[in-house]
């Protein structure tokens, strides 16, 4: 069980906006109300940003190609982005959730995890409080929040997403272990696919099944996670809400199916990685100058090259394209490739950025 130094439980709340950047353009334009809208470009080679709850239906997605998303909905109604609009909106809602408590935890533009075992209002009750945040939302900015309640940061988040949109679930300490237990590790916040996948290679299926391996076999087969996956798999999760944590970069990574050795398919590649990239930068309010790729071998033999701009890079075709200066000279390849990744580094905040006892009745 999370508590704090003292021995106190925590209460933390994860507060999620529904389908943010979609929501916004729906707000301010009554014509694209009720139909599927995705924010992001329309080209050939552009990406989904987001996506409203009406093109989600579609099987529409962020990080979809912008090509496939059309296919799967042929009404969708794209819009480009106004990030300085998503940042306005933003610097709102954190507004309210500092009326509330001071441990405020701001993890992109439209979520945050808020600690309110002592709040601001000495209000005992967490999911009263979680009501009041989404409600003041509702009324000053027009837009629904989803909210998870729990003791720890783990499954505050995997509770916002149990009742979405507009709605809210909690987590209690009785509740905690029995619900990381029943659900399938691929529903894990923080496991994607690959890892989900070798997890089932290694007959790991559900958190119980997580928690029967040892801390030993966690670490052999995923190395410093091991620790991580362990402890989550008994709903424990010892993480502060940190309110002024500084972030020293962004990335992501792809581990293959099948390993790839063509150059053709590691620009295909390179192209949603760059892109995603991005996207976390500016919905984090943040620009960087170097570029970092990250390219592991079947054999698991892994290098990197980096390569440091004078200034941040503009868009995603930029990072896009150094990436792929950097790969280029590494080809043609003596063994195939099973893990591309692209980390931006050396953060600048974005102009215009903001600023950063019963059971049931104790949440």
């Amino acid at each position: 069980m999370s508590a704090d130094a003292t021995g106190v439980v925590r209460k933390i709340i994860h507060v999620d906006m529904d389908a943010f950047y979609a929501s916004v353009e729906q707000r301010d334009n009554p014509d694209l109300r009720g139909k599927p809208v995705a924010v992001g470009g329309a080209a050939a080679r552009g990406v989904v940003a987001a996506a409203s709850y009406e093109a989600r239906a579609f099987g529409v997605r962020s990080a979809l190609p912008s090509v496939t998303a059309r296919r799967r909905c042929p009404d969708l109604i794209f819009v480009a982005p106004r990030f300085d609009v998503y940042r306005a909106v933003s610097a709102q809602i954190r507004a309210i959730f500092a009326e509330h408590t001071a441990l405020i935890e701001p993890l992109s533009l439209d979520e945050a995890y808020l600690d309110v075992t002592e709040n601001i209002r000495n209000i005992p009750v967490a999911t009263t409080l979680a009501r009041m945040i989404r409600d003041r939302i509702k009324a000053e900015t027009g837009l629904n929040a989803s909210a998870g309640i729990s003791y720890n940061k783990f499954l505050a988040k995997m509770a916002s997403d149990l009742n979405k949109p507009n709605g809210q679930a909690v987590i209690t300490p009785r509740m905690g272990p029995g619900f990381v237990e029943s659900l399938p590790v691929g529903k894990f916040h923080g496991i994607g696919p690959a890892t989900a996948a070798k997890m089932g290679r290694l007959g790991i299926a559900t958190g119980a099944d997580l928690k029967a391996k040892s801390l030993d076999f966690l670490q052999q087969h995923f190395g410093k996670s091991g620790l991580w996956y362990y402890g989550i798999a008994r709903a424990i999760d010892e993480r502060p809400v940190e309110p002024h944590r500084p972030r020293k970069s962004i990335g992501t990574e792809d581990t293959f199916e099948h390993d790839i050795a063509d150059l053709e398919q590691v620009r295909r590649e390179i192209a949603p990685l760059a892109a995603k990239v991005w996207r976390q930068g500016v919905a984090k309010g943040l620009h960087g100058r170097t570029l970092t790729v990250k390219v592991k071998y079947a054999d698991f033999q892994q290098i990197t090259r980096s390569r440091t701009a004078a200034v941040p890079f503009a868009d995603a075709a930029e990072i896009e394209a150094l990436a792929l200066a950097l790969i280029e000279p590494l080809f043609p390849v003596e063994k195939p490739i099973r893990l591309l990744g692209v980390t931006l580094s050396s953060l600048d905040d974005a102009p215009d950025a903001p600023d950063d006892a019963a059971q049931l009745a104790f949440w």
